[in-house]
């Protein structure tokens, strides 16, 4: 028996998403950097003028060409309710409005720069200079827009590429306002000032804000993508045995809502009718709470990564009594899911999957988002 590569296949928009928006802050952050340091003072016969203005104007043009790609990818992914106008009018959307309007906003900063900056002679030197100071704003209003909606935020590697952004742009501007002190004091002491509260803020709000538990629900996602209201549909062939099913002092072992990291592994077998397979997925949380889930997808195979279900099954418990919730998955996009699972005693929880596979290991990591559900045949 051989594992199997990412049978839950990847939505393709989803990563889309996810890339051109950490490139798009990587070409924000080195835009600001280049212009808050003001590198053309730097020029030489090795660097010219010309070629570090033409670095700043390029590294600009790219940051709208991802920024575009970013998102129409996000429209197009079918998960969240996310349309274009969501990314031009702020704080209209239906999907995190706060969060996905800050987006909108720096998008709309960046759009007025470009546009003033081929407008420039006609508007003159002042209005210019006026629109791309405000244009700075959109980089702390960008990186708050990808804190608030980013799906890798609690991810290492995303946290370490946020601190190395703040850092740049940090001694970007103590390189700027330092050479030349005590000169207009003022200026550069608020300068400095303003510098030193982003990172503080930041250290401050993470932990409570988007590392913290249940933020997926305070952060505005529709109740309709937490699941919480879907109802619990037994899956086809499960067992209920008086043996499988909990009582309820284990129920009581699992509490909501909660949000925790999975870990576990992924295999494919043969399914019971010809030419299907089964896909199942061990993994485990330790939170708290800590506990297990188990997930199981038959279907017939597509492509070389993929699977289009026919049933499923859906276990959910803690690490002392491993299944105590029972159900299926109510909705599939890649390596993104919906489930809802039941308790014998009436309990149950509405689970949000965010999956991410390595085929060659045979390994899954991800989160899991439960929220309480209503009793089993309740309105």
């Amino acid at each position: 028996m051989t594992l199997a590569a990412s049978t839950v296949g990847p939505s393709v928009y989803w990563y889309l998403t996810r890339s051109t928006g950490v490139v798009s802050l990587l070409l924000l952050t080195l835009t600001v950097v280049l212009g808050v340091v003001d590198v053309s003072r730097w020029s030489s016969p090795r660097w010219p003028r010309f070629v570090l203005d033409s670095l700043h104007r390029n590294a600009s043009m790219l940051v709208l060409v991802f920024l575009a790609l970013h998102i129409i990818a996000a429209a197009l992914d079918s998960f969240a309710p996310i349309a274009l106008i969501d990314a031009v009018l702020p704080f209209i959307g239906s999907y995190r409005p706060l969060w996905l309007g800050l987006g909108a906003v720096a998008f709309d900063l960046l759009l007025a720069l470009a546009i003033t900056s081929l407008l420039r002679q006609r508007l003159g030197h002042r209005a210019w200079r006026i629109t791309h100071w405000l244009a700075y704003l959109c980089w702390p209003i960008a990186l708050l827009h990808g804190l608030g909606t980013g799906s890798d935020v609690k991810s290492a590697w995303s946290l370490a590429l946020t601190a190395m952004c703040v850092l740049a742009v940090m001694i970007a501007i103590c390189a700027r306002t330092l050479p030349g002190w005590p000169g207009h004091p003022r200026v550069r002491s608020g300068a400095l000032a303003l510098t030193a509260i982003l990172p503080i803020g930041l250290i401050l709000w993470l932990p409570g804000g988007p590392l913290g538990r249940g933020w997926a629900r305070r952060s505005g996602t529709p109740v309709s993508l937490l699941a919480s209201s879907v109802p619990s549909v037994s899956s086809p062939g499960a067992k209920t045995s008086a043996s499988a099913n909990p009582q309820s002092s284990q129920s009581s072992a699992l509490t909501g809502p909660f949000e925790v990291g999975l870990s576990g592994s992924i295999k494919q077998d043969p399914g019971a009718a010809p030419g299907s397979i089964a896909v199942k997925i061990a993994t485990s949380f330790s939170g708290p709470p800590s506990g297990r889930l188990h997930i199981e997808i038959d279907g017939q195979p597509v492509g070389r990564h993929g699977v289009s279900m026919r049933s499923s099954r859906v276990t959910l418990g803690s690490s002392s009594a491993p299944v105590i919730y029972r159900g299926r998955i109510v909705a599939l996009d890649g390596n993104r899911l919906l489930a809802s699972v039941h308790s014998s005693d009436g309990h149950g929880f509405s689970l949000q999957v965010a999956l991410a596979v390595n085929p060659d290991a045979g390994t899954v990591s991800g989160t899991l988002a439960a929220s309480p559900a209503a009793a089993e045949g309740s309105e």
